[in-house]
């Protein structure tokens, strides 16, 4: 019999699938296919840095679907909170930035998954994003006390911009900034991000040059600049997030164009040969109404927007390194190691 309870587990039931139907449709009015591009041929490991991936198998070997081990390899007691983001230095360590309290904030592993070190305890509110620079430094930007800070791969700040808990539009403060992108100049660009809608160029040593956006859905406007990058020619390219798509400008902040076909990305990568890969969702409803489960790995070609791959795959954070693995934070808590192939190869 019906009661209480039932009511509102029907409720709540009805309430996920209005959602959900609300997504599809306005995906199908965006012109997402079921399928976008070819499949990319890529198996994954869904517990990166909690369970060590197995060795590949020998050419005549069947694939071993099996893990290492099944402890963690993190200090005991420790695990993943929120995972914002994800980056891979020069060597191959893997930085995860989360917002767990029951482990340091920023944890390095080696490529297997193993844990090498840790360090941030106290240092941060919500982390958001993270990026490592041509030379090596860790960069991150905290949504909570609206700060982008630069850092050795040790722990030591480096560089703070922003004011501690200060929220601001000025030249020395942010409102929840996103993200950094990098220049060859060795100056760099923040999305200023989640309480501001505006990109912010400053010169090497952190001196503020110049900015541009406001709210809007027009050309150079923007709801929510979630994600920003540069191609080796400098265009930034800058997720629109809630405008379901990405704009790109010149170095100097000049509208070129934009893509809106590729829905509500979460965050953007772009080699430095210039193959461009998102982590995206079919527009801002679906994110919303999905909290991150649902979501595309997509490859770009980075003259046209035409969508060369795809995968499914939760995520709000994205890094693809040299050999091709792409390393995906996601919110539900997990690191995601995708590596080329089949399961079965």
């Amino acid at each position: 019999m019906g009661g209480p309870e039932s009511d509102i587990i029907l409720a709540q039931v009805k309430s996920i699938f209005v959602l959900f139907s609300m997504a599809i449709l306005a995906a199908d009015q965006q012109g997402w296919s079921h399928r976008e591009g070819a499949l990319l041929k890529y198996r994954v490991n869904l517990r990166f840095g909690e369970e060590l991936v197995s060795p590949p198998p020998a050419p005549n070997q069947k694939a071993d679907l099996r893990f290492d081990g099944d402890d963690d390899t993190m200090p005991p007691g420790w695990k993943f909170g929120r995972v914002s983001a994800v980056a891979v230095n020069a060597q191959g360590e893997v930085f995860v930035f989360h917002r767990g309290h029951r482990a340091d904030p920023m944890i390095i592993f080696d490529a297997k998954g193993r844990y090498l070190r840790s360090w941030g305890k106290g240092m941060f509110t919500s982390p958001h994003g993270l990026r490592i620079d041509p030379a090596g430094n860790v960069w991150t930007t905290d949504v909570g006390s609206h700060q982008v800070m630069k850092f050795t791969q040790k722990g030591e700040l480096l560089l703070t911009l922003g004011k501690k808990g200060q929220a601001g539009a000025t030249r020395d403060t942010f409102n929840k900034p996103t993200d950094v992108a990098f220049a060859r100049d060795g100056g760099f660009y923040v999305s200023d991000g989640y309480g501001n809608t505006r990109v912010v160029k400053f010169s090497k040593d952190g001196k503020y040059l110049f900015e541009w956006g406001k709210p809007g859905r027009g050309p150079g406007e923007f709801n929510t600049p979630h994600s920003v990058q540069l191609d080796s020619k400098g265009v930034v390219y800058v997720s629109d997030r809630e405008n379901n798509r990405i704009q790109i400008f010149t170095p100097e902040g000049k509208f070129l164009r934009m893509w809106t076909h590729l829905g509500s990305t979460q965050n953007i990568f772009i080699t430095p040969s210039d193959e461009v890969w998102m982590i995206t969702h079919r527009e801002n409803v679906e994110a919303g109404a999905l909290n991150t489960l649902g979501g595309r790995i997509f490859r770009v070609d980075i003259a046209s927007g035409k969508i060369l791959g795809s995968i499914e795959s939760p995520g709000h954070w994205i890094h693809v390194t040299p050999d091709h693995l792409i390393f995906i934070g996601s919110l539900t808590g997990n690191v995601l190691r995708w590596s080329p192939g089949w399961p079965n190869q």
